[in-house]
């Protein structure tokens, strides 16, 4: 089957009512105008319809044919999507961008667990992650996408795309166990190692009665590659003098701008040990009442490590100071080597999530759900240096920052009312909160002392309140249609920017040198209306249309996160943001057939005031604004092939065109209307995606995956024309195999590479090179 019609068991919880799903085994759905009906056994209790495009894959499917080593992994081929892992357990960068969004657009999409919010919008970027790591891999009993802002039931970051993923809940008792290990060989510069690490995972459950339990744990112990360089410009350095300290061991190469410079070395080489555990609840109140629990944790411990390439005539590193490379001298105050320039860090983080429901199921005309969620940042905590290397690796002086008490929250009441078979009306009421808390301490001992003087701190809250209907009728045998229409109220409120600062700005409260800036509350209301039509001509073909309108608020960290410069002007922060609004258009033409499936849609989207950090002439500084208008339009493709050209050869792949231009900008003051015209950011003309798999017999299979991305830029004026450099987005094509062997009914082993042709690419920071993997796992 295609995978837009073989994995959407979710299709409630994705196009719905986002909640905690019942997990029942799911039989095949029936194909309906459009659509797809869920018949029998429910995955969700408030099942509903939508003809627009959703895509999925099954832990079957999933074991079979992908690497994957965290739960991103399992979007890996689905179309037109990318997640910017940088590293295996890459815990704080592995945003995922979608048609019309680029991996620095982190809100423009949302992630679920079992209709868990995981995606992390305190902020907008690639510090803004979703919270992979409280789904692992082996929990997951399938994942699905559903395309663009077509739901009434989910706010306007759903714009891009909303991801679902359903984990297990068994039906007897199961015990499950795997083990795995990789490795990766990188060259690059003045590096030339080799990382590894492993990862375990235990899991246990069973349903006896009325209660049903699952308990999962997960360890991984990751090294990653290096991740940021410190670079100079070989046209900043002075000649004519030999003031610093003449060195050898940089690397000369160019920049995204084609200008020379040399790469002296490394920071942020993560060695990273995460631990999962979660426990999961379900009880049967009667035969049509259910109660749910999630727990979850998730706890990080990382040391970003550094490396300079600089050597004295002596040999001996150097770390800070003025240098002197091949007759070029910095010495200045902004091109000589801070104290910080190599500075390590540690990391050590600990997450809790929690998710209660109560459900009656609609087996007559009528159900409901009541459902709560909680992330909290129970620890979070980041030591930094502000001396040199070496005298840094002892301890000494540095900078904690906590970010303790951050965190949201979600509560909802949905239901459903079916008036007949062909009509179904289902509605809510939804509450977010999100809670931003980011205060930096000064300490004298970085790598153990306790945080002492308030240095800086950013704070605020935002709060999403919504109302939803959406009224989805089969009213005619070949047609089915979706109204939909979603109502919100949006405050922010508790803004503040505190800074230890000389002199103090205008506005600003202050004791000594640190000096608050408290923002004033803001509220704003938004209806966002929804429409699509399915219509089937023929048993085969199926044609579909939606539009849909999206308002996307700006977070906490967009509004408040900042701070205040030596002058005493703000820098970053932007309390007056608007909400980004967008239209997007989708048409389908879809064939269903029995061994082949295939899909063309185009789409179309207009976002006003969109929400880009850049550059703010009065401060100097890349500041969050609004650009006025960003237009995009793009045609996607994706096949599905089962035993055509050999028998046992499972085919998938996409294709997507996209144009997304800036087409107005009145922020930009760089060069007035340099922007315009430009690419939007990190938005690829094309991207490719193809997926091989040979049933070799039922014990061994082989799999072939390729995945291909386009020249992209990271700057909004287009000005990073070589994307093959430190801070660039460059174009990709990678090959990846994977051969799974089921030993017998409870053994099976893997073997995959990852990157197997070895493509050296960049996301702002360089990707792994060919990773080799292998892992071992056991199924009672």
């Amino acid at each position: 089957m295609h995978p837009i019609s073989r994995s959407l068991g979710a299709v409630a919880a994705l196009v719905a009512l986002p909640g905690v799903h019942a997990h029942e085994d799911v039989p095949a759905p029936s194909h309906v105008a459009g659509a797809i009906v869920i018949t029998g056994s429910q995955p969700s209790s408030l099942p509903t319809t939508l003809p627009t495009t959703l895509e999925g894959l099954t832990a079957a499917e999933i074991e079979r044919s992908v690497n994957a080593t965290d739960s991103e992994d399992a979007l890996k081929y689905l179309p037109s999507l990318l997640v910017r892992k940088r590293y295996i357990g890459d815990y704080n960068h592995a945003v995922l961008s979608t048609r019309a969004s680029g991996t620095g657009n982190s809100a423009r999409s949302l992630v679920y667990a079992d209709g868990i919010l995981l995606s992390n919008l305190l902020g907008n970027g690639a510090t803004f992650a979703p919270r992979w790591g409280l789904v692992t891999p082996e929990e997951i009993a399938r994942v699905d996408v559903l395309y663009g802002p077509f739901s009434a039931a989910y706010p306007g970051n759903s714009v891009g795309a909303v991801v679902d993923y359903v984990t297990r809940m068994p039906q007897r008792f199961e015990a499950h166990a795997k083990v795995g290990g990789f490795m990766q060989p990188f060259d690059l510069y003045g590096t030339h190692a080799t990382y590894r690490g492993w990862q375990a995972s235990a899991s246990l459950g069973n349903k006896a009665g009325a209660l049903a339990w699952w308990v999962n744990v997960n360890r991984l112990d990751s090294e990653g590659q290096p991740l940021v360089f410190v670079t100079r410009l070989q046209s900043d350095g002075s000649t004519g003098n030999t003031v610093g300290t003449a060195v050898s061991g940089a690397v000369p190469g160019l920049d995204p701008r084609n200008r020379p410079q040399y790469i002296l070395g490394t920071t942020t080489q993560y060695h990273t040990l995460q631990d999962h555990a979660k426990l999961k609840l379900a009880y049967d109140i009667d035969t049509s009442l259910r109660a749910h629990y999630v727990l979850g944790w998730w706890g990080n411990r990382a040391a970003g490590s550094s490396e300079s390439w600089l050597r004295d005539s002596d040999g001996s590193a150097i770390y800070s100071g003025g240098i002197h490379i091949d007759g070029r001298d910095y010495t200045s105050a902004s091109q000589r080597l801070s104290a910080t320039a190599f500075s390590p860090t540690r990391d050590s983080l600990s997450h809790v999530m929690q998710a209660l429901s109560l459900r009656r199921h609609s087996h007559g005309t009528f159900g409901w759900e009541i459902a709560a969620s909680r992330y909290d940042y129970q620890r979070d905590l980041q030591r930094t240096p502000t001396i040199a290397r070496p005298d840094a690796d002892a301890g000494g002086a540095g900078r904690i920052t906590d970010q303790h008490g951050t965190g949201w929250g979600t509560l909802s009441l949905k239901g459903v009312w079916r008036p007949s078979e062909q009509h179904v009306i289902d509605g809510g009421v939804q509450q977010e909160h999100y809670r931003f808390r980011n205060v930096g301490y000064g300490t004298v001992d970085w790598n153990l002392g306790d945080a002492g003087s308030v240095m800086s701190r950013f704070q605020g809250d935002t709060r999403l309140t919504s109302v939803f209907a959406q009224d989805s009728w089969r009213f005619a045998p070949r047609w089915n249609g979706v109204l939909g229409l979603r109502a919100e109220r949006w405050q922010a409120w508790n803004g503040m920017t505190q800074q230890a600062v000389s002199p103090a700005p205008v506005g600003a409260s202050c004791t000594g040198s640190l000096c608050s800036l408290a923002h004033p509350q803001r509220s704003d209301s938004s209806a966002s209306p929804k429409l699509a039509i399915g219509f089937d001509p023929t048993a085969d073909w199926t044609l579909k249309a939606s539009v849909g309108r999206a308002v996307r608020w700006p977070t906490v960290s967009e509004l408040y996160q900042g701070g205040i410069n030596n002058l005493g002007q703000q820098v970053n922060t932007n309390p007056d943001l608007r909400p980004e609004r967008s239209w997007t258009v989708e048409l389908s033409a879809q064939h269903n057939g029995d061994s082949l499936q295939w899909r063309v849609t185009p789409f179309f989207e207009n976002t006003h005031d969109a929400l880009y950090a850049q550059l703010n002439t009065a401060t100097n500084t890349n500041t969050v604004q609004n650009v006025d208008h960003v237009r995009t339009t793009g045609l996607e493709s994706a096949l599905q092939a089962q035993d055509v050209f050999l028998r046992g050869l499972d085919l998938s792949g996409s294709l997507t065109c996209t144009r997304s231009k800036v087409v107005a900008d009145s922020g930009y003051l760089g060069t007035p209307g340099d922007v315009v015209g430009k690419d939007q950011v990190r938005v690829p003309r094309w991207r490719a995606s193809l997926l091989a798999t040979w049933r070799v017999d039922d014990r061994l299979s082989a799999t072939l995956g390729a995945r291909y991305g386009s020249r992209q830029y990271s700057q909004l004026n287009n000005a990073d024309v070589n994307g093959f450099a430190y801070t660039a987005a460059s174009k990709y094509a990678v090959v990846d195999l994977r051969l799974l062997w089921r030993i017998d009914r409870r053994f099976s082993a893997a073997f995959g590479i990852d990157n197997l042709n070895n493509y050296k690419y960049w996301n702002f920071h360089p990707y792994p090179q060919r990773t080799f993997s292998g892992e071992l796992k056991y199924d009672l």
